[in-house]
Parts: C-alpha cells; structure tokens; sequence
C-alpha cells in the first residue's frame, strides 16, 4: 500500500478509535450516573461563581463539552435555569473540556501501558458484572483505554510525515496563514464533533516539526470557535430558552478567538519566548484562552442573555386548549345540573386528550420512530390531571343534596373518567412498549397485517367519538349501537388472529417474535376499545336491556 494512503488510513482509523471512546465514557457516565451529575449541576446554580466551577468538574467527568452544554440546555429548555446562570456553566465546560485535552495530548508515555490495562479491565467487568451500574463502568473503562489507544495510533501515524516534504509545505503555507488555519481549524472541529480529535492532531503534527508554533496557535483558535457549532445544531429542536445557551456560548468563543487572530502575530511572539517545548506551549495555550474566556465573560453573563434573548427570542405559541380542564367551575356546585354539565363536558375534552394519545402511537408505529413515543408521557400526565381534577369536582359535588337521577349521572361519569385513563396507560405503557420493540428489532408485518390493524385501529376512533355522544346523551339507541361495536370488534379481531396463525408463513426464521408482538398489539387494542365502549353500559343496564355482558332481545323482556 502506498504510504501516503496508509497514513491517511491509520490518521482516519485514531480519529474514529478516539470518538468512539469518547462517545462510551459519556455514555457510560450518562447511564450510571446521568441524573446525579444533573443533580449535580443544579444544586451548583445559585450563583455564577459555582455554576462555573461545576461546568468544569461535570467536563471533566464526561470527557465532552458537547454533552455537557446538551444537559445544561435540556434543564434550561425546562425553565429551571436562566440564560445568565446557563452560560457560566458553559463557560466552565469548555474550561474543562481544554483541559482534559491537554491532559491527553499530553500523556502519551502514559497511554502505552495503561490502554490495554483499561481495555482489559473493562472487557472484564462489562462482561462478568450483571448490575447496572458496574456494567457502564465497565463501558468507561473500555472508553477510556480506546481514548488512550487512539493516542498511540495517531502518533504512530504521524511519524511518517517528518519526512514527507510535500505535506511539511502544505502544513507550512497553512500555519503561515493565520485565517486559512484558523477557518481550517474551526471546520475540523465541527466535522470531528470533538475539539479533543483536533487538539490530538495539532499536538502530533507540532511534535514531529510539520506545524509551527504560530499556525498551532491559529489552529486552536479556529477550533475553539468551531467547538460551539455542534451544541447548535442538536439543540434546533428545543424551545429557545434551551437554544439559547449553545448560541451565547458561541458568541462568547467567537469574540475571543477572532480577537486572538487579530492579535496572532504578537502572541506567537510571546510564545515563543516561553522555556518551553512548542507542544507544550500549545496545550498551554489553549486551556489559558479557554480560562480567560470564562474569567471575562463571566461577570458579563446577563449583558450576553440580553442580546442573546433578542437574537433568539421567545415563540408565542397557539394555546392547547386541551392543555388542562377548564369548566370546572366550583361555584356551580350548588347546581347539580349545570355542576354535571361541566364534569360531562371535560370528560368530552378528556376523550379528545386519548385520541391524541392514541393518534400519537400509531403515528410512531406508521414511522418507526421511537422518538415520537415520548411525547406519550406528557400526554398520559395529562390524562391524569383530568381524571383527577373531574373525580374531585364529582366528589365535591356529591356532598350536595342529589337526586338519585343526578347520583347514577355522577357516577357514570366518574366510572368513564377512570376508563379512559386505564386505556391511556394501556397506550402508553403497553402499547408504546411494543411499537418501540417492531423499531428498534426491525420487524416487519405483512400488507395483511398491517391492514388488519388499520382496522382495529378505525373503530377505535369511531368508538371514541360515538362514546362521548353517548355519555353525553344518554341515548339509548347510541349506547346499545355502542355496545354492538364490542361485538364487532371481537369478530374482526377472532378472524385476524385465525387468520394469522393459519399463515404458512409463521415458519419463517424470527417469526415466533414477530407473531408474539403481533398478537400482543391486538390484544392492547381490545382492552383499548374495551374501556371506550364502557360509556354504553350504564345506560343499557338502566334500561334492563343488559344481562351480564351481553344485549338481549327487547321482545324478550318481562
């Protein structure tokens, strides 16, 4: 192989071994200890002073200043921080962040021994250890030992560059071009995803005398600057309190590295004045720039929120109006009809709450996407506060004076109320689980299948619409048409599952899984559509027209 290509190869191969590592560190370090290092952090916001300082300590832990700033964010995009306390944490992150690079680049001579150990160790305790949180160490220990590995790989690969005339000319015209470095340096750091990569092979390329002091510094900037760009784009989705953060964060980094550029020439004259070696001075160098960064901007954190709030500024958004009950008016206890109006019309709006609910899950099951399951959880929360808030107001008014008409309507609502909730948490605890588990094992149901569902699904919807009517209602013909809809439903789910397990095709490798998951999302379904009609029952019983659970003629009553 050509020598060129197999020094690109191996410099290719110790980047990808050091993000690899990286990404396992944080990993683990999230998985065991992901809450308490949130924890951490927020118990360490009442002022700037400690806010920077548990940045640094949170970096340091995770080996990542990008996953540092996404955590500190997702607390802000929750309102449990502001701007001003959020980016001394940043601050601090990226302190910590430049010194754990310099402690890596540096540590070479260490990293010949103690990376196989790590390697080792590690294998050991994730593969013998069965508890959680010894597993993830486990996958740290492994992390780190790549980390270290990748160190070795990348100075091996860079020896063969001493001698390779053409590219000391290219890094030199490089280094010799302050912004051309500078830009390079930020464009790698974003690539990379990982300002430590880039501090790694800065280090490598000043060590064996194909870099100058003077393009390393430049490059360093560059990389300071490109470091904040990957906070942005994974936080586009948050709300702009959590967006916020990455983009001050930014401009704080911006600011002082082009300030840096602009004063290069007489930096890299005092560098150079310093008893030290050059790669030395560039580590050095880069954790200084980070520390007055931090040591600057931070009395200046509510100056930067402020012009940061107008640059991302808050979104007025379209109120849910199914956000929380809102016609539960207690003064109209006193009015057990209009009181039980109000309760027959949250319910209405409970009902809309689980068709989302319901919607959301099939949405996640047509798009294979694991991601949109969560927003299951809030919408279950909700459901929650309208069966809490409904049963409250039905208790309250039943301490009126009711009559036995107004009493039976209570507690038909109150039993609805809870049916809805239990068939929400059939959606999000049982069904959710499922469509999580055809995505993440890439199962595939037939076109038959999939049909089949679409059509439980169906009446399911229509059940949820004819059931409000009926409840609200009470009309007798809707309640029994309602009921008639379990039977249907059961006919069309026996015939599916016949159906089903009649399929030459369940002989296939991976089908006994796939056919278990099948007949498990048709049984939520039932149970799901089983809570919904429920609103029927009370009305026919009151009718004598129910026996156990099952219509009967009319003609046949006594």
């Amino acid at each position: 192989m050509n020598p060129g290509t197999l020094v690109i190869i191996n410099l290719l191969g110790g980047v990808a071994l050091l993000l690899w590592g990286v990404r396992m560190v944080r990993t683990g370090v999230l998985r065991a200890w992901g809450d308490r290092l949130k924890h951490f952090i927020e118990v360490r916001l009442g002022n700037r002073g400690s806010a920077f300082l548990s940045g640094a300590m949170a970096t340091a832990i995770l080996g990542s200043g990008t996953a540092t700033t996404l955590i500190v964010a997702g607390i802000a995009a929750s309102g449990a921080i502001g701007t001003s306390l959020g980016l001394a944490v940043l601050l601090g992150a990226d302190l910590g962040s430049a010194i754990v690079s310099a402690l890596f680049a540096s540590g070479s001579s260490f990293a010949i021994w103690a990376s196989p150990i790590l390697v080792f160790a590690g294998y050991v305790t994730f593969s013998v250890s069965r508890e959680f949180r010894p597993h993830n160490i486990g996958r740290i220990m492994i992390g780190l030992g790549l980390m270290l590995m990748s160190l070795k790989l990348i100075s091996e690969a860079t020896v063969p560059l001493r001698e390779a005339s053409l590219f000391h000319a290219v890094l030199t015209a490089i280094g010799h071009e302050p912004l051309l470095a500078f830009i390079t340096g930020a464009i790698l750091a974003w690539v990379f995803h990982s300002t430590l990569a880039v501090i790694l092979l800065i280090a490598s390329f000043v060590a064996n005398g194909s870099l100058e002091l003077g393009g390393a510094l430049a490059f360093i900037l560059g990389l300071n600057l490109g470091g904040g760009l990957p906070a942005i784009s994974s936080t586009l989705a948050l709300p702009p309190a959590g967006r916020r953060l990455p983009v001050a964060n930014l401009a704080c980094r911006s600011i002082a590295a082009l300030i840096g550029l602009a004063l290069i020439q007489r930096i890299t004259g005092w560098a150079v004045l310093l008893p030290f070696d050059a790669v030395t001075v560039a580590l050095a160098f880069h954790a200084a720039l980070n520390l007055v960064i931090g040591l600057f901007f931070l009395p200046l954190t509510k100056l930067v929120e402020k012009q940061v709030i107008k640059l991302v500024p808050d979104v007025k958004l379209d109120a849910d109006q199914l956000a929380a009950p809102r016609y539960l008016d207690a003064k109209s206890l006193h009015s057990p009809s209009i009181a039980l109006s109000n309760a027959l019309l949250e319910t209405v709006r409970m009902s809309e709450v689980l068709n989302r609910m319901f919607e959301t899950a099939l949405s996640a099951l047509r798009m294979k996407s694991t991601e949109t399951l969560k927003l299951l959880k809030a919408l279950d929360e909700r459901l929650n506060t309208f069966q809490n808030a409904i049963q409250s107001y039905l208790v309250d008014l039943t301490q009126t004076q009711l009559s036995s008409e107004e009493a039976r309507r209570a507690l038909e609502i109150t039993l609805y109320v809870s049916n809805l909730e239990h068939a929400g948490d059939i959606i999000h605890l049982n069904l959710a689980d499922r469509i999580k588990a055809k995505a993440k094992e890439t199962i595939e149901f037939s076109i038959e299948e999939q049909a089949a569902l679409d059509d439980l699904c169906l009446i399911i919807h229509d059940n949820i619409r004819l059931a409000t009517g009926v409840l609200s209602s009470a009309d007798l013909e809707g309640a029994k048409r309602l009921i008639a809809q379990k039977d249907a439903f059961r006919k069309l789910e026996n015939s599916v599952l016949d159906q089903h397990f009649k399929s030459d095709k369940q002989t296939k490798r991976g089908a006994l899984r796939r056919s278990a998951l099948y007949v498990d999302m048709i049984r939520d379904l039932h149970r799901i559509n089983s809570h919904i009609v429920s609103a029927g029952y009370p009305i026919v019983e009151a009718a004598g027209l129910l026996r156990g659970s099952r219509l009967r003629n009319e003609a046949k009553k006594t």
